[in-house]
């Protein structure tokens, strides 16, 4: 898969682009289209994953139905790179926009889960390449010293944006056509906001080849099982909450609660967490969180569906889970190479979306064997295999030292590879420090101390 990347900003400054797109009211311009975009996808998903009970799919073709998007989400980002370079960014967002649009709007047209599975891949494909032009233009609106703040926004928003969305779903009946409309009517309008926000094109995208599997399971095998497992359990919990919500019979106003409260966690606990990671040794902090997850998990799956502890369970599993992304991409970045972090977290993207796809097809035919705890079983599962391989590797592998640790990285989940640029997460001075030493500056078992160790 094919990877953007931004280029720096002396060239930029050489290819003319406008300095009003930098700063100030642009930038939040493009944060309130991201905005509307993120409100009208968690509306849609949760809609959804209500009414494909309603309309009979089975909890088995529901999982496949809702892993469609995320199918759709890992074909997007190559195919507008291309379109990128031909058309520029406002014809491809209106373009991406306009038709993700027109993809929730056939979702009660046509009620089939064929018809509904290819809108979900046309959708996340969509999502995909809006995800790109967005963190493309926040990019270039920021500077060197506001790219951390903008970052910090840019998934406060993504997140919030998600959550209000889901929440939505108690303001109007699931049955009829109206909570679509209302979804597309969102989609559509957020690019009204990207219209306004630049006098000229963002600036041209260079390709970046991501960095191989073999490579990065050498030196951060870590990062590329916890993120697979991830991805699995992102998968399981954006897709079928809606669907165990329905299925226990929760009203309208319980079920949005249900769905939301995981992204209102993840609002809460990200930032204590992360904050905690950069003064700790980071794999200690995951493997402590994917113990939160695994116990909150198994909580929720032993009480019963109309316990008044199932909501603030719901908020405790999301702040525990999607920290993990961001904190699973922090520690790879610490072990990658110089040069290799924009390939190592496309990668790492990809595995990601690979689980995420995996996990819904999962849960939901064992949801339909079993019963709807299933959902929770199988958080149990990716978040218990996490924690334990995560042992094991405290065991057997050294960490890394402290001094060497890069800072967190608050990327939200959906991200793309231009949000690691965005962070603006710098080499390190003690691990350049370290390449200029000779060869006698290696630890004492022979490898070098630059931070490139395999199997770690």
């Amino acid at each position: 898969m094919a990877l953007t990347e931004p280029l720096p900003d002396s060239l930029a400054e050489h290819e003319h682009i406008d300095p009003t797109v930098r700063g100030g009211m642009a930038l939040w311009t493009l944060l309130v289209g991201f905005a509307m975009l993120m409100v009208g996808n968690g509306l849609n998903a949760a809609v959804l994953g209500v009414r494909t009970v309603d309309e009979g799919f089975g909890v088995r073709t529901t999982g496949v139905v809702m892993a469609c998007y995320f199918a759709g989400f890992l074909l997007g980002p190559p195919a507008v790179v291309r379109m990128l370079s031909a058309v520029g960014h406002i014809r491809v967002f209106a373009s991406l926009a306009s038709t993700a649009s027109c993809a929730v709007l056939v979702h009660f047209v046509w009620i089939s889960p064929l018809s509904w599975g290819a809108m979900r891949v046309v959708f996340g494909f969509c999502m995909a390449g809006l995800f790109v032009v967005v963190e493309s233009w926040l990019n270039e609106a920021s500077t060197p010293t506001s790219r951390g703040r903008t970052l910090a926004v840019y998934g406060i928003v993504s997140m919030a944006g998600l959550a209000v969305g889901q929440l939505l779903i108690a303001t109007g009946e699931t049955s009829g056509p109206t909570l679509f409309v209302v979804a597309s009517i969102l989609v559509s309008m957020s690019f009204v906001p990207m219209a306004l926000a630049a006098t000229t094109d963002a600036p041209p995208l260079r390709v970046t080849e991501p960095l191989g599997l073999r490579e990065l399971l050498g030196f951060a095998p870590t990062g590329a099982f916890g993120m697979l497992l991830t991805g699995a359990s992102h998968g399981v919990l954006l897709g079928l909450s809606a669907v165990y919500a329905t299925g226990a019979g929760f009203g309208a106003t319980r079920t949005a609660l249900f769905v939301a409260a995981p992204a209102i966690g993840a609002l809460l606990f990200q930032w204590p967490i992360g904050w905690t990671s950069d003064r700790v040794p980071r794999r200690g902090v995951i493997f402590v969180v994917s113990v939160g997850a695994t116990a909150t998990a198994l909580l929720l799956a032993l009480v019963a569906a109309d316990s008044v502890l199932v909501l603030p369970l719901m908020l405790v599993l999301g702040g525990f889970t999607f920290p993990l992304y961001p904190l699973l991409l922090s520690y790879t970045l610490d072990w990658a190479r110089p040069g290799t972090a924009i390939g190592a977290s496309g990668t790492l993207l990809r595995i990601n979306g690979t689980g995420a796809v995996i996990g819904p097809v999962t849960a939901g035919a064992l949801m339909s064997t079993l019963d709807q705890s299933a959902l929770f079983w199988c958080l149990v599962a990716t978040h218990g295999l996490i924690a334990s391989y995560l042992a094991y590797r405290l065991l057997v592998a050294d960490g890394l030292p402290m001094e060497r640790q890069g800072a967190f990285v608050p990327v939200p989940a959906r991200a793309t590879v231009l949000a690691i640029r965005l962070s603006g997460r710098p080499l390190r001075a003690s691990r350049a420090k370290l390449r200029a030493e000779p060869s006698s500056a290696r630890d004492e078992d022979g490898s070098d101390p630059t931070g490139f160790i395999p199997g770690r």
